[in-house]
């Protein structure tokens, strides 16, 4: 634990060392000045008596009181000063931190994604992980600030008795050992409600959404989902509460053991004054230390356990971006078989925690210039099957090889750049149209000539033109001034955006046009044809009329290869291609 304490520190303090170092200087003064505040006050009040007694001059005192306004005023900047540090250091921190995170997210595999233990950290570490530095690193300066009070105030009250400089700081120890005890069950109860906190923040969004608001609405779910929202609400409400109560009630009690000691100091210190073993303005210090150092205590028994605690949730952070990462040791660029297209070799995969391969023992070959069609059932593979090609999935077991090399042995910008996609469930980007094409190259985002000649080639120019700003047109309905498109549009604007790689020879749509009517969906098809003439496509569709272009066609079902063939042989066959083609036919009779 303490490494993650050393870890935040350093992250916090390089964020910005000048507001650092202004935090560390302010908090010194805040810390410093408060005692000597107490002395001047001793000093104005045993002045005002010498006074009254025509033993001193009443300039004297009113040169003491512009003293202690000075030390006033002094303070008051001292706290601003951490407060404006504070204010500013915590944007910074927190976007720096995010920024970690985020980064480290695109460092992960799809398949992590794809585990819920793994969006539990992920929840965690974003939830609290941001804050949490910048604590840390208040609650040191402020554990500094009241350190440098005490040592102050102790060196004034042993003055009196070292006796009481013993009890008002062991008073307040009863209090921090229970504080710190309730904030391991406050960390041990916060990763507990991790996956039921991710469900209240999946529900919101179905309640709260625009893609979600028909189905709901339709279908009558809002309640239902509203109520299932409660019980989460109120399943974690009575742990929380239960902690609360525990929490305060310790807290007040042994809380008045140290209102029992100040009480204590401040009956001893007036029995001394009565007595006339201190002055009047002795008294008055002892009796505002005594305070001040109660208080004094306190804080930096509440800012230890602050720390600890800010310790504790830091875990969360750093356990996320410790996160094993696969290595990444491809630096092929080009591969050992130029021309030798695409092979899967025995392939297979199994998702993380199944009990069978989703996809096994495949094996095909795509060679430039030829196309693939894969058709089957729902959950067949076909999808996996792209997911491995572009290397967003590993496989469990054979091998994939692109112009003879190894998919794991090519630099992954490299391999991508020769890849365009459309999958089924494409991106609908809340940007402007040109900004959804560029998309498709990174290194070219920005390319107005490069949107034109790839909104033609996706077939979304013509409706673009319509749109008030063209490509400059706002899309979505998150924004002021979106436009929602329909879906087969929205399908045509990722088919450019997949196009906008003109250096790729891969080509694959998986299902990009199931929102399209059988004519647009032609058009599609028969303008991708000619398009990849010179390129390996690799088509997946349930409807035949257009699959049955491909050079080869490929029936998987469970995941393995049951037939493969062109259309005509496949037809010729009699398999379960050609009667899912007959049964498709017939529905068009």
């Amino acid at each position: 634990m303490g490494s993650y304490f050393r870890r935040a520190f350093r992250l916090a303090i390089t964020t910005n060392p000048r507001l650092a170092l202004l935090l560390a200087g302010c908090t010194l003064a805040a810390g410093v000045l408060p005692a000597g505040m107490a002395w001047v006050g001793k000093l104005i009040v045993d002045a005002v008596v010498a006074a009254a007694a025509g033993n001193a001059n009443a300039r004297a005192v009113l040169l003491l009181i512009g003293v202690e306004a000075a030390l006033v005023a002094l303070i008051a900047a001292a706290q601003r000063g951490i407060a404006l540090c504070e204010s500013l250091l915590r944007a910074q921190l927190g976007y720096r931190v995010n920024d970690m995170i985020l980064a480290k997210a695109l460092t992960l595999e799809l398949a992590q994604f794809e585990d819920s233990e793994f969006y539990d950290k992920l929840t965690r570490a974003r939830r609290d992980a941001s804050t949490r530095p910048l604590n840390l690193v208040r609650q040191s300066f402020g554990l500094l600030q009241n350190l440098i009070s005490l040592l102050s105030y102790a060196a004034l009250l042993s003055q009196l008795s070292v006796l009481a400089v013993g009890v008002f700081l062991l008073a307040g120890l009863p209090a921090f050992l229970a504080e710190a005890r309730f904030s391991g069950e406050a960390f041990a109860l916060f990763r507990w409600r991790s996956p039921d906190t991710r469900m209240q923040i999946y529900l919101e969004t179905v309640l709260a959404r625009e893609d979600h608001a028909k189905e709901v609405k339709v279908y009558g779910l809002g309640r239902p989902i509203l109520g299932r929202y409660g019980d989460i609400f109120r399943k974690l409400y009575r742990r929380d509460r239960s902690l609360a109560l525990r929490r305060e009630g310790w807290g007040f009690a042994l809380g008045l053991l140290g209102t029992a000691a100040l009480y204590g100091g401040y009956g001893w210190v007036a029995l001394q004054a009565v007595a006339q073993r201190i002055s009047l303005g002795e008294m008055t210090m002892y009796l505002l230390l005594l305070r001040q150092g109660q208080a004094a205590v306190t804080a930096s028994l509440s800012a230890l356990g602050g720390l600890y605690e800010d310790n504790l949730y830091l875990t969360n952070l750093y356990e996320f971006l410790e996160q094993p990462v696969p290595d990444r040791v491809g630096h092929v660029t080009a591969g050992a078989a130029p021309g030798d297209g695409i092979r899967f070799e025995r392939v297979s995969f199994r998702y993380p925690g199944a009990t069978g391969d989703a996809v096994s023992g495949i094996d095909l070959h795509l060679a430039p210039g030829r196309s693939l069609a894969l058709v089957g059932d729902n959950g067949a593979g076909k999808t996996t099957l792209i997911k491995l090609l572009t290397r967003l999935y590993r496989p469990t077991g054979g091998r994939i090889l692109l112009d003879g090399t190894p998919l794991d042995a090519w630099d992954e910008s490299a391999l991508r750049q020769r890849i365009a996609v459309v999958f089924q469930d494409f991106n609908r980007y809340q940007f402007t149209v040109g900004e959804n094409i560029g998309a498709g190259d990174v290194a070219h985002l920005h390319d107005q000539a490069r949107w034109r000649q790839a909104a033609t080639d996706g077939l979304a120019a013509p409706f673009v033109e319509t749109l008030p700003g063209r490509y400059g047109a706002q899309l979505g309905s998150w924004f002021k001034g979106g436009r929602e498109l329909s879906g087969g549009q929205w399908q045509k604007l990722a088919l450019s955006r997949a196009f906008m790689r003109r250096e790729a020879d891969i080509l694959v749509l998986d299902e990009p046009t199931a929102a399209m009517d059988a004519q647009a969906e032609a058009d599609v098809f028969e303008h991708f044809r000619r398009l990849a003439a010179r390129r390996m496509a690799i088509l997946i569709s349930h409807r035949f009329s257009t699959v049955r272009m491909a050079d080869e066609i490929l029936v998987m079902r469970d995941g393995v290869i049951t037939e493969r063939g062109s259309h005509a042989e496949l037809l010729h066959a009699g398999g379960h291609y050609a009667r899912l083609f007959t049964l498709q036919a017939a529905g068009y009779r």
